[in-house]
């Protein structure tokens, strides 16, 4: 009878290793995980709530899904972190927002960066009788604020000068793709962090060798 021969292989988990090995078990999470665990859809949709009060509405686009069939997904597009032309950008279309200055401060009353955006809006639409309206469409080959064409006319007389107002809705536009692109940074952040990676690795159990590499 042939034997059976058996190797013993000691494991450790992670609060057993030692910190070069947990630095080793953090880089081995961040490259095969935490692509998967970043929330970037989250941020997307609660970027869309935002952009309803502001009077700004996504376009979509159909994507496939694993199991075939299709789902409508925001034009939002965006490329990072820390790299020169990163950032965010949308394709939609805006319009005016009855107290949006206010509901946005109701919605998300810290935010100074926000106020500011609803309150730009809010002031050229007031000079301009409320009938501004916006097309949004991204351009080039990069993905950030300044790759977004902004057409801005006065709805009841597309003809008519509106002075100023275009530059002003345009820089409100590219300031909230320029927000959007904060929230994804800050997610990647969090998501990225030691406090996050080890809970996430305590939390899946897995175990590694005494240098750190996944067992």
């Amino acid at each position: 009878m042939p034997r059976v021969q058996v190797t013993e292989k000691i494991v450790f988990k992670f609060d057993e290793l030692s910190d070069d090995a947990k630095e080793v078990a953090r880089a081995w999470w961040r490259e095969s995980e935490a692509m998967y665990m970043s929330d970037s859809e989250f941020v997307i949709e609660y970027a869309e709530w935002v952009a309803a009060i502001l009077g700004i509405e996504f376009s979509t686009r159909s994507v496939g899904l694993y199991g075939g069939g299709t789902r409508q997904k925001p034009c939002v597009y965006w490329s990072g972190f820390y790299s020169q032309g990163d950032g965010a950008c949308f394709e939609g279309s805006y319009s005016y927002a009855k107290g949006s200055a206010k509901a946005i401060r109701e919605y998300a009353p810290k935010d100074k960066t926000l106020h500011a955006i609803a309150d730009s809006l809010a002031e050229v639409q007031k000079r301009n009788f409320y009938r501004l309206v916006a097309s949004i469409s991204h351009r080039g080959h990069y993905y950030h604020s300044g790759c977004m064409s902004v057409d801005v006319e006065d709805s009841g007389n597309p003809y008519r000068d509106i002075g100023d107002a275009g530059e002003i809705v345009t820089q409100a536009m590219r300031d909230f793709a320029d927000w959007i692109y904060d929230q994804l940074r800050s997610e990647y952040e969090y998501v990225m962090s030691d406090e996050h990676v080890d809970e996430s690795i305590r939390i899946n159990g897995y175990e590694f060798d005494e240098s750190g590499n996944i067992a």
